[in-house]
């Protein structure tokens, strides 16, 4: 049955509620989710007591911003089935006030640029935990700038290839600190989207580093790319998730929920990976115990 193991609410930069979005799972026959906004773990709770309402499975996730260092780019961990989440909340409050702290400086630059004020934007981002490029254009949709969220307009404001770009990038923490949080809190770490980020170097340094699984089949894994990631992960013995990435309004394409899922054979070494480990180690702690005898 599908399982869309990466959606978005309103709580971060998706358009639907969390009861919207599980309804729309409901309805498009997709049985699994996993809410995963970003540096945001307010859904988890919720999201659980009102799936089991309306038969869908919401598996408790974060998808976690960071820094690859070593190449100067973004990196997403996707963390999944934490057992002590609150210890993950810091982490998530460091993470929020850097976007906040961005975000204020692009609203004020844009409000430079178009007669347009913070508190209407901030209006537009009402329900989420921060301001994000999509509220931004979205109160410049509502003000008849633009009549989309993605376009020549969110170029203008946001692409790198603009000199005059008024981007801010919040200062977020090293890829493997991040990491090391993840596993400190008892959850499982998987890289979301390599090839959004081409974060291909990144992944074999992650591995090394203990990484539990990757982000196989995203709708910025080209065909290619899949196929490579499938590779990498049968050779590492890495779990492969998949997901939307799901939006709703505010995705840069045309995007359903469960467009892009995680197979049941994956699904379930998902959600028995942390027992099979507990099971290995014992073994492990076994057998060095029985050579040291």
């Amino acid at each position: 049955m599908p399982a869309d193991l990466h959606c978005h609410t309103r709580l971060s930069d998706g358009s639907l509620g969390i009861e919207d979005l599980i309804i729309l799972a409901n309805k498009m026959g997709v049985n699994t989710i996993a809410i995963t906004d970003h540096d945001c773990l307010a859904g988890t709770v919720r999201g659980k007591i009102i799936g089991q309402r309306h038969g869908v499975t919401v598996i408790p996730g974060v998808e976690l911003s960071s820094i690859d260092t070593k190449r100067d780019r973004k990196a997403h961990l996707l963390c999944y089935l934490s057992d002590h989440p609150d210890r993950l909340e810091g982490l998530c409050r460091r993470n929020s006030l850097a976007r906040r702290k961005a975000g204020q400086l692009m609203v004020v630059k844009t409000a430079q640029k178009y007669p347009i004020t913070p508190e209407f934007v901030i209006k537009c981002a009402a329900g989420s935990t921060n301001i994000y490029k999509q509220h931004i254009l979205h109160a410049l949709m509502e003000s008849g700038f633009t009549t989309s969220i993605f376009g020549n307009m969110y170029d203008e404001l946001f692409s790198s290839k603009n000199p005059d770009n008024i981007s801010v990038t919040p200062k977020f923490p090293d890829v493997f600190e991040v990491l090391e949080a993840i596993h400190e809190s008892g959850g499982i770490a998987v890289l979301a989207h390599p090839g959004f980020y081409d974060s291909f170097e990144l992944l074999d340094e992650l591995i090394e580093a203990g990484l539990d699984g990757v982000e196989v089949w995203h709708p910025d894994n080209s065909p290619e790319e899949t196929e490579k990631l499938i590779e990498i992960a049968k050779k590492n013995n890495l779990l492969m998730t998949g997901g939307s990435d799901f939006h709703g309004l505010y995705n840069s394409r045309i995007t359903k929920i469960g467009s892009y899922s995680t197979p049941d054979e994956n699904l379930t070494e998902l959600l028995n990976y942390k027992a099979k480990k507990k099971r290995q180690q014992k073994k492990n702690n076994a057998s060095s115990t029985t050579k040291k005898d």
